[in-house]
């Protein structure tokens, strides 16, 4: 007696022919890991840390004074205000701030007013650079006096885990090779199926359209997801990439890998319904993959982009995925803690997969 047909056993067998015919592309293993993996080693071995000075304003600190006035003049020194203690020590001691500072009016009136700056030993190298700024600038501000009487400094440091540039590289390279696989990867793999006829020949046996789409999703997940953990792996014991709650912290990247994925593969469904030709694949997909590895954060903090720009930037899904990532590594943040990043993927995952159906065709 003939067993009934099962469409679980041909999803899972063209999931696995097509993953064996992933790991033997070349441009596949380019640019899921060796792209990035090149990119993680460069700046791995560069170490330092960002570009711009995030420095917080104590809640009960003066705000009228020469002082708050000329670090507001200070380009590459961002002013954080209006926010409470609780949350300026949390960011101290992760490294987001590199100092909190607090100006108090001096009650015996000399010098006029006491500056004290706490810093954060997670972001040495960004308190270095605004301990110079901070020491130029008194010393401009008393030296336009007879004798400097304007302001004092005082300095102290609070304790905290070390911020490297590779905390920041790794997840935006991990998100950059998620990009290039969802949306490379799927363009080009449908395309051909269609053009070589293979979706149409399918047609002819009981297998399902659905069976088609999940086979290949699965594969693509599936060699995504371990070209993660390898990018992952050698970034933690390699060049230290931070990761607060181990094993737990690394399970929460891969989920936020797979729901990445899964928008990115939405546009490359996209892509392969609009070519008209094999040829035409890569400069649609680079239309899509091109501004958001240059605008997401991949590279430097879009708050270091001009305020023009940085609203486009904060518009696209991969900086959301980038965000995301580097909350759970290096600040700790669970899953529930990064909703928001995850909500505006899903929003862009319905969008996305709403214009792939209109555009989708399977011969």
């Amino acid at each position: 007696m003939n067993k009934p047909y099962s469409n679980i056993n041909a999803t899972l067998a063209l999931a696995k022919a097509s993953f064996r015919s992933i790991m033997r592309s070349p441009s596949a293993v380019v640019f899921t890991l060796a792209f990035p993996l090149i990119f993680i080693l460069v700046f791995g071995f560069l170490g330092g840390s960002g570009i711009k000075v995030d420095l917080a304003v104590s809640p009960g600190s003066d705000l009228q004074n020469p002082v708050i006035k000329a670090l507001e003049g200070v380009s590459m020194v961002h002013l954080v205000k209006d926010k409470d203690a609780l949350d300026i020590k949390n960011a101290l001691e992760k490294g987001n701030y590199a100092a909190v500072i607090d100006v108090q009016k001096n009650a015996s009136g000399t010098p006029a007013y006491l500056v004290n700056v706490q810093y954060t030993s997670a972001s040495m190298d960004k308190g270095n650079i605004l301990k110079s700024v901070l020491n130029n600038l008194l010393y401009s501000l008393n030296s336009k006096d007879v004798t400097p009487t304007i302001a004092a400094l005082r300095e102290s440091t609070v304790k905290g885990r070390t911020y490297r540039t590779i905390d920041f590289i790794l997840p935006g390279q991990l998100g950059f090779s998620l990009l290039s696989t969802g949306v490379f990867g799927t363009a080009f793999v449908f395309f051909s199926l269609r053009q070589n006829l293979v979706i149409k020949r399918f047609f002819a046996t009981p297998v399902k359209k659905s069976s088609i789409v999940f086979g290949e999703g699965i594969a693509r997940i599936g060699f995504a997801l371990l070209g993660a953990i390898f990018i992952i792996v050698i970034g933690h014991f390699f060049f230290k990439f931070t990761l607060i709650h181990g094993v737990i912290t690394v399970l929460n990247m891969l989920v936020l890998a797979f729901i990445g994925l899964i928008v990115f593969m939405g546009f490359g469904f996209v892509v392969s319904g609009m070519a008209k030709s094999e040829s035409t694949i890569p400069p649609i997909s680079n239309i899509i993959t091109l501004p958001q590895f240059l605008l997401s954060g991949t590279f430097f903090s879009i708050d270091a982009f001009p305020s023009w720009l940085q609203p486009i930037s904060r518009a696209l899904p991969l900086t959301y995925l980038n965000d995301a990532m580097r909350k759970v590594a290096f600040e700790g943040a669970e899953l529930w803690d990064v909703k928001f990043q995850i909500m505006i993927l899903i929003i862009w995952g319905i969008g996305i997969y709403a214009v792939a159906v209109k555009v989708f065709k399977w011969e």
